[in-house]
């Protein structure tokens, strides 16, 4: 009787989801500043750490290179790259310019329902301000600036910003400690109000100031931390 055993290989859904975890948990550490521009990163340590084999970080690390978020160093390996200006200027672009155009029709589409939703997550922010809790604003940031644009019908939009923006929200992440919660709370609110009454004006000149705002405060990063940028 023949007793060998035939090894299949994974379910393809199995090594989706393995690859999956592996992007995700490795983006958000990059993107969070948990790991630095300029560290070397190991396939075997980082297999080790998330209970995974080398395949799935490999794939990984291939995505992630495609993003510009790591790059390969011959002889040394691969290293998380520097937060890369250019792609700031270009996120910002296609940020501006999808929320400022799903602003626009959010103010005859508005419902009270939504304006509650949107006053129930600055208050939130207002409370993660109090705790000096800066992962919890960051959430919390991103889920207004959804919100905001679902109230258009264009909610689906959103992916499309939060795939262009890895490399300006690592100068968020930075930019949080230098300008503080309190001022992105206050716009977030000043953003609402415009909207509420519907003060198309005031809405969109808040809007375009917060997002703009963000070069002042990467202006001020640079200045302390220019090892981390790059042009």
């Amino acid at each position: 009787m023949n007793t060998t055993r035939v090894l299949r290989p994974a379910p393809v859904t199995a090594r989706r989801n393995s690859r999956t975890l592996a992007l995700e948990t490795i983006r958000e550490k990059i993107i969070t500043l948990e790991i630095l521009p300029g560290t070397r990163l190991s396939e075997n340590e980082l297999a080790e750490q998330l209970g995974l084999s080398r395949t799935p970080i490999r794939e990984s690390l291939i995505l992630l290179a495609e993003e510009r978020l790591v790059y390969v160093v011959p002889q040394v390996g691969t290293v998380v790259a520097p937060i890369l200006l250019a792609e700031i200027e270009t996120a910002q672009f296609v940020r501006e310019s999808l929320e400022l155009a799903a602003l626009a029709e959010s103010l005859s589409r508005v419902t009270p329902e939504d304006i509650a939703h949107l006053n129930a997550i600055v208050d939130a922010q207002r409370i993660a301000d109090s705790r000096q809790s800066l992962t919890s604003f960051f959430t919390l940031d991103e889920e207004f600036h959804s919100a905001l644009m679902a109230v258009s019908g264009h909610g689906s939009a959103w992916r499309t910003v939060a795939q262009a923006k890895s490399h300006l929200d690592r100068a968020r992440h930075l930019s949080l400690s230098f300008t503080g919660m309190t001022l992105l709370v206050d716009e977030h609110q000043r953003i609402v109000d415009g909207l509420a009454g519907d003060a198309a004006d005031a809405a969109v000149l808040a809007l375009r100031s917060h997002l703009r705002r963000v070069f002042e405060d990467i202006a001020a990063v640079r200045a302390t931390s220019p090892e981390l940028f790059s042009a």
